[in-house]
């Protein structure tokens, strides 16, 4: 998401970086490519014209011209100006009620990802919040509607009403709310149903639900890919009912950002979540200064870490961090490295997040390191036998051919990845040497779940890079348990690198 608006907003940037003082043509200059890249993002025109207007005036103010590095200011205003435009200093959770269940109820036009969105939500109020959730489909009009949501469910290990079939969508919420009392369930998700384009119909029944389930939320859900035409769905909805907050689906997808950018300004509705991928668990709490700092090429470090809290075996984390520990790292470790990058969103997702990755694109493009390649590795891991994966040494020319054989790869493929292994195995030898102290780490660290201290490690309030950042930390100050890239590699600012011998600017 925001690539198209990153990339040309960067730009803007390196040029102004190169000058030590800016005269009001350089800032001038800046504005107006800064509302071209806006524009060019399918940002509303009422909005980059405020925008303008408040960052011109900033930029023209005495702290930029008295400042050491007044490019570094024209930043960190264009930064401001966007968190604001996003909504502001704080996120805004879910308003949870204090006497359950609390009611969520899922609004929005066909298409938009309602009934997928409601299992996402479920599943994070379920793991993250350690609520008990029941969902339920109110959609009669959709075929299979119900259905869907009852095998999302399923999925996502959260309860669905029972499907009686006749029902009407207020009789479905009354039951619900009456299941979700008696069960002792602590939040009812309310699936409705949604037409391919508004009209009185939808509304009306949305509307009698709300008056029947007194929701306390009412989340509208939007697909980003449709750009302005979801931010006038999301003022002819909030007309009609007590919206609370907004949902983007389908935000990996979006390169432009529009709508995001513009949903806040127009409806005056927080953004409450970002659907980032079709997996159930592809869902990202939005918070205005990480999707600033991603729009300006500073990555998003807190959302890496937290997916990779959430993504982690903690169990498995403290066995391995005492195997490492002790030097010893064969094929089926790799092979758990790889899937859990894997699970954490692909090579694509991760340095979507990494600070300063913006500006390497092309040599990530030219490395060849890709979420195939990875998927390559691990189907040749997968036809090793259990004795070659504990032993690589075994692994002469004739088991080559049968594993890149069963893989459907070429030899030179295996070989590759047996170097990787070996500069991996020989890393955490290396790292073994100190009597295994930075592994401890580790495990306590991802272990034990401590998420306030792994967010304090993930960068601070401030993405890397903006003025009262930690411009200077170290990778593994960052993120310990993850070596860096090795030598040669450019340093990721902010975040601890890939393994070694999955560098993905040095090819093995």
């Amino acid at each position: 998401m925001f690539e198209g608006l990153s990339e040309r907003l960067t730009n803007v940037f390196d040029r102004l970086s190169g000058r030590g003082v800016l005269s009001e043509k350089d800032i001038d200059e800046a504005m107006r490519e800064v509302r071209v890249a806006l524009l060019d993002a399918d940002v509303a025109l009422p909005v980059v014209r405020d925008f303008i207007a408040k960052a011109r005036e900033a930029a023209q103010g005495e702290a930029v011209i008295r400042s050491v590095k007044p490019a570094d200011q024209v930043i960190k205003i264009v930064y401001d100006g966007l968190v604001d435009m996003l909504g502001g200093e704080t996120a805004e959770p879910l308003r949870l009620a204090l006497n359950p269940p609390t009611v969520i109820m899922m609004a929005g036009l066909q298409g938009s990802g309602k009934t997928t969105m409601s299992a996402k939500l479920g599943l994070r109020l379920n793991r993250t919040e350690r609520k008990r959730v029941m969902m339920a489909s109110l959609d009669v009009r959709r075929p299979a509607a119900m259905e869907q949501l009852a095998v999302l469910g399923k999925e996502a290990g959260v309860d669905t009403l029972p499907i009686v079939v006749g029902q009407s969508p207020a009789d479905i919420a009354r039951r619900a709310m009456t299941a979700a009392r008696l069960g002792g369930f602590d939040v009812l998700i309310l699936d409705t149903a949604g037409r391919t384009t508004l009209d009185e119909a939808m509304m009306s029944e949305a509307a009698e639900i709300a008056r029947i389930a007194s929701p306390a939320e009412t989340l509208l859900v939007a697909d980003s890919l449709t750009g302005q035409d979801a931010v006038r769905t999301a003022k002819a909805f909030h007309e009609r009912l007590p919206l609370t907050g907004l949902v983007l689906t389908r935000a990996d997808g979006d390169a432009r950002g529009g709508a995001a950018l513009s949903m806040r300004a127009v409806t005056g509705l927080p953004i409450k979540f970002l659907g980032t991928g079709e997996k159930i668990d592809a869902l990202d709490v939005f918070d205005a200064h990480r999707v600033a700092g991603r729009i300006l090429g500073r990555g998003d470090v807190v959302a890496l870490v937290e997916r990779a809290a959430q993504d982690l075996d903690h169990a498995k984390a403290e066995a391995m961090a005492r195997k490492l520990a002790k030097g010893q790292f064969d094929m089926d470790d790799m092979a758990d490295q790889l899937a859990q990058m894997e699970r954490m969103g692909g090579m694509e997702g991760l340095m979507g997040m990494l600070p300063g990755v913006q500006k390497m694109k092309q040599q990530i493009a030219e490395s060849g390191v890709t979420d195939r390649m990875i998927r390559r590795q691990r189907a040749i891991i997968g036809s090793m036998t259990k004795k070659e994966r504990k032993k690589p040494d075994l692994l002469q020319a004739s088991r080559k051919r049968r594993i890149a054989a069963g893989a459907g790869v070429e030899v030179q493929d295996v070989n590759r990845l047996l170097k990787q292994h070996r500069q991996m195995q020989d890393a955490f030898k290396m790292m073994a040497r100190d009597g295994g102290k930075g592994f401890a780490r580790m495990a306590g660290m991802l272990g034990g779940g401590n998420m306030a201290a792994m967010k304090a490690l993930g960068g601070g309030m401030r993405p890397p890079g903006l003025p009262g950042a930690d411009v200077g930390a170290t990778p593994q100050a960052n993120l310990p348990g993850l070596p860096g890239l090795g030598a040669g590699a450019p340093k990721l600012p902010g975040l601890g690198g890939l393994p070694p011998g999955l560098n993905p600017f040095k090819k093995p």
